[in-house]
């Protein structure tokens, strides 16, 4: 079983765990309002990627009930939660890897926490997929654990008890370079302190960008 597969299983079976410890939490709830608040349109379509059980589909539909939103994960049971939680919204089994197959186009893009299940190269390839789903002016927000790449490995949680999900760490240099080369103006990056049960800390990235009107093409990045 691959590194993926190990993580996926992991959500699936922890997801009741997962919707406890997370669905309520307020720590990044200003950056959903700053994303919120670049989204414009008044019934933008959205969609949610690793999108759990909904708990940022939740958080973007209390402020703004008028949003067109769809969901994206590859553990069932979270999918099966998100429903329950957000009747709204649609949602649907999809591994994040291949958005670029999706064939619509949306107002923002809201990936919460997906990057650190992905490698380099995969979450170059999702900046560069979401560049080319989203409208010209569109919103990507984006968040993840900063940290060597090196760091990267197999971790146990506070929530999935003895199971393993394999944690890829990001930095600074590397999103922003893959951002803008994908055709997108960073206009948020910000660092928060998440409190470990253990009273230590993790520090989160989020970045913010806006897409120009020329994009990304798949043979030349465009600035």
């Amino acid at each position: 079983m691959d590194r993926s597969a190990i993580t996926v299983t992991t959500y699936n079976t922890a997801a009741r765990a997962y919707e406890k410890r997370f669905m309520a939490m307020d720590l990044y709830n200003d950056t959903y309002d700053k994303f919120c608040r670049l989204i414009t349109k008044g019934k933008a379509r959205i969609l949610d990627i690793g999108c759990g059980p909904g708990n940022i589909t939740k958080y973007l539909l209390n402020k703004r009930p008028g949003l067109c939103i769809t969901g994206i994960d590859l553990a069932p049971n979270m999918i099966r939660i998100a429903k329950k939680n957000n009747p709204a919204a649609a949602f649907k089994l999809m591994d994040c890897r291949v958005i670029g197959t999706i064939g619509e186009k949306f107002d923002g893009i809201i990936a919460g926490f997906c990057l650190p299940y992905l490698s380099k190269e995969e979450a170059a390839g999702l900046i560069r997929d979401a560049s080319l789903l989203l409208n010209p002016g569109g919103i990507l927000y984006l968040s993840t654990m900063e940290g060597d790449y090196e760091r990267s490995g197999f971790e146990r949680t506070s929530f999935s008890g003895n199971n393993l999900v394999y944690i890829y760490y990001h930095q600074e240099n590397f999103l922003r370079e893959e951002v803008t080369g994908a055709g997108f103006e960073l206009i948020v990056l910000e660092r928060k302190q998440y409190p470990e049960p253990d009273g230590s800390f993790l520090t989160d990235m989020i970045l913010l960008g806006r897409r120009s009107a020329k994009g990304y093409t798949p043979d030349k990045r465009v600035l």
